[in-house]
């Protein structure tokens, strides 16, 4: 079965946001992007909306987590190598991120995070293949 996902998150600046984004490369899908909103395009099927607070708060009772006083959630995405993982860190770092933790190297698992402008929490990682499919030696 195949299916989208749309992460939401809430953004106190979106163009700051969007700005930031793009640095690391990102697209916006501009029909789902105004000045509420804006859709990131991450792959095929993976999408985070970026959405301005009072607007994340229209469909949610609960109150909004302040990202960079709490743990709302670890965002990770993989990466086709470790140098990979390295470039898109360093971007996110020279775009305004901050490098909460050190590269953790688990000789088949290589991951580095950032912290967004809003403080959410990107895990970005490359895992062996051979890992994956269990044939590692």
């Amino acid at each position: 079965m195949a299916t989208k996902i749309f992460v939401n998150l809430p953004v106190r600046d979106l163009n700051a946001s969007i700005q930031f984004f793009s640095r690391l490369g990102y697209k916006f899908n501009q029909q789902f992007t105004d000045e509420k909103a804006a859709c990131m395009i991450i792959g095929d099927d993976i999408f985070v909306m970026l959405l301005v607070e009072n607007f994340f708060k229209t469909f949610t009772k609960k109150p909004v987590v302040d990202a960079t006083k709490a743990t709302e959630m670890l965002l990770c995405l993989s990466a086709e190598s470790k140098a990979k993982v390295d470039e898109l860190v360093e971007k996110a770092e020279r775009a305004g991120a901050q490098l909460p933790d050190e590269p953790q190297d688990q000789g088949f698992m290589y991951s580095r995070n950032f912290t967004d402008l809003d403080g959410h929490i990107w895990e970005i990682m490359y895992m062996d293949p051979a890992a994956i499919s269990g044939s590692q030696s």
